[in-house]
């Protein structure tokens, strides 16, 4: 036993969750047990849909798990990784008493379904350095201890700012809050980035996640599948705390095919092509007037501080390029996110922010 689930709320240490019809290991030819209907919709030319998913689609989750190089035990797929932090939330804090911590500016998501399970929320901000944004590591392990946190998100490579967290600084995070609160580990854009997974410190270090998904390098996001890699226990627990049929069929075996050696192939190719074009439209927007700082990223995107982030954006909007304005994040008040686009779009990019006022005066 490895003790994770000291970390999950006593009362539902022992909650068997529900009982769903496709969770019953059963055999036969005529299936009348889920009040499902006898004819598929006319819609539906396979008629697969009228039945209720595999609630854990094992070939996908095989094939997850081997991609992520963790055991097949030590994998939930949910709806993107939104469904697994808001799982992890629920299933570990007890409200008005277990606290998150997060690090602003960061994914919203995480404070999100804290507040939704009314649990404290700690905030433990990023520090601006030459390196970009960076996690203040010891004030947030203080923070943890402190609080009373079950749960530490952190973001590798971190959305917006960019920057990707050594697995020395995680490892002994995780060794720092053993036996008193999880460290979940984000790695939404970790295929752009040049950072090895946390996934491999899990054996060493039973109170450590990783969160996973398809939405970005693999161009699934309207899929949402998304995963969470932690001990296998922890998993188990989780899969009762979820709803009962969280992978539409026809998700599961859009993912499955996106998932093929040829597919994996490509999504590789593409993320090769990401770093690079990441790598020129840095330069290319750190030469332009206006331009205030553009961060070091290994996500797809760039974090870009204006002197007139207003007239950048509306720059980029009446150009037909749509970016993420940052101005009401923590410290991004004049900041814009742009995500890095295929070769062409990033020339439009460019071409509309050194055609502005502000550039060319």
């Amino acid at each position: 036993m490895s003790g994770i689930l000291d970390l999950v709320r006593e009362d539902l240490r022992g909650f068997g969750g529900y009982s769903s019809a496709r969770t019953e290991k059963l055999q036969g030819d005529v299936w009348l047990n889920a009040n499902e209907s006898g004819w598929a919709n006319p819609a539906d030319a396979l008629g697969g849909s009228r039945r209720y998913p595999d609630p854990q689609p094992q070939a996908l989750r095989e094939r997850l798990a081997d991609l992520y190089g963790c055991d097949v035990s030590q994998l939930l797929i949910g709806r993107g990784s939104d469904e697994a932090i808001d799982l992890l939330v629920r299933a570990l804090c007890e409200p008005r008493r277990d606290a998150v911590v997060v690090t602003p500016p960061v994914f919203g998501m995480y404070a999100v379904c804290a507040r939704l399970q009314n649990a404290p929320l700690i905030e433990v901000p990023l520090v601006e350095g030459e390196a970009g944004f960076v996690p203040d590591f010891a004030a947030i392990a203080d923070a943890a201890i402190a609080g009373n946190a079950k749960l530490v998100f952190l973001c590798s490579p971190s959305n917006p700012t960019g920057a990707a967290i050594p697995l020395a600084e995680i490892e002994a995070l995780a060794a720092k809050l053993a036996g008193r609160a999880l460290v979940v580990v984000d790695e939404a854009y970790a295929e752009f980035s040049e950072e090895p997974s946390a996934i491999g410190l899990l054996g060493a270090h039973p109170n450590l996640a990783v969160l996973r998904t398809l939405s970005k390098a693999h161009a699934l996001a309207a899929a949402r599948i998304g995963s969470l890699v932690a001990d296998a226990e922890l998993i188990a627990a989780l899969r009762r705390c979820q709803a009962p049929y969280p992978v539409p069929t026809p998700c599961a075996e859009l993912a499955l095919a996106g998932l093929s050696d040829a597919a994996l192939a490509q999504a590789r190719e593409r993320a090769a092509i990401v770093r690079a074009e990441r790598a020129r439209l840095r330069t290319a927007l750190a030469s332009l007037p206006g331009v205030v700082r553009v961060y070091p990223s290994q996500g797809n995107y760039l974090l870009v501080r204006f002197r007139d982030a207003e007239a950048a954006f509306r720059a980029l909007l009446a150009a037909g390029v749509v970016v993420r304005d940052q101005r009401a994040a923590p410290q991004l008040g004049d900041a814009l996110r742009i995500s890095i686009g295929t070769p062409a779009q990033n020339d439009r990019v460019i071409l509309a922010l050194a055609s502005r006022k502000e550039a060319a005066a």
